[in-house]
C-alpha cells in the first residue's frame, strides 16, 4: 500500500523537546545497535604521502548522479587535508580485513601504509587490496553538522569483489558471512 505525499498532513506544531531523556552514553549505546559497514577512507597529503582513517559513517545518496557520503569529527587532526583535496577514495573492507580496520583507527607515528598491499586509483590514491569495494570521490560538498563534517563525493570510478563485509555492531567486529 502507498501513500501519496502530498495527501499525508503534517504536524508542522509539535513542540520540541526543552530537555533530552538520556546522556550522550545512553546515546552512544543505543547508536552502537545499529550495525555498520567498516571502510577506510584513504587521501594524500600535500608531500605525496598517504592518509588513511577508519570511518563508518558510510552511505550512499544517490544513483544519478552517483553520490556517496561519510562523515569525520571536526576536530580531526586530518580535517585540513580531507576538507582541501579534491579527490579520496572509499575502501569497503571485507570480513577478514578487521586488522586493517584497527591499524588504520590508531593514532601513531608509524606510517599505516608500511607493509600493506595497494594500488593506485587513477589519481594515485591507494585502493587497498582485498576490499570488497572501493570508491574514488570526487570532494563534491561538506556540510558541518554537529561535532561532525559530511562529506558527499561524487563517484568518479568504482570496483566490487562480492565477498562477505566486515561489519562494526555493540563495540566489536563481526561479518556478513564466512570471510
Amino acid at each position: 500500500m502507498s501513500m501519496q505525499l502530498s495527501k499525508v498532513p503534517m504536524n508542522t506544531r509539535s513542540p520540541r523537546a526543552t530537555e533530552r531523556g538520556f546522556d550522550s552514553a545512553h546515546f552512544r549505546q543505543a547508536l552502537s545497535q545499529f550495525a555498520t559497514g567498516v571502510t577506510v577512507i584513504t587521501t594524500r597529503l600535500g608531500d605525496g604521502s598517504f592518509l588513511g582513517l577508519t570511518a563508518s559513517s558510510f552511505n550512499s545518496v544517490s544513483l544519478d548522479p552517483p553520490l556517496v557520503l561519510w562523515s569525520l569529527g571536526a576536530g580531526a587532526n586530518s580535517m585540513p587535508v580531507f576538507s582541501g583535496n579534491s579527490h579520496y577514495v572509499i575502501n569497503v573492507l571485507s570480513a577478514g580485513q578487521q586488522d586493517l580496520a584497527l591499524r588504520f583507527s590508531r593514532r601513531t607515528e608509524t606510517n599505516p601504509f608500511e607493509g600493506i598491499d595497494y594500488e593506485l586509483s587513477r589519481t594515485g590514491l591507494p585502493i587497498l587490496k582485498g576490499v570488497a569495494a572501493w570508491f574514488e570521490c570526487h570532494n563534491r560538498s561538506r556540510y558541518p553538522e554537529g561535532d561532525h563534517v559530511i562529506f558527499v563525493g561524487e563517484v568518479e570510478d568504482c570496483n566490487v569483489q562480492p565477498q562477505a563485509g566486515l561489519l562494526f555492531h555493540g563495540g566489536r567486529f563481526g561479518s556478513t558471512g564466512p570471510a
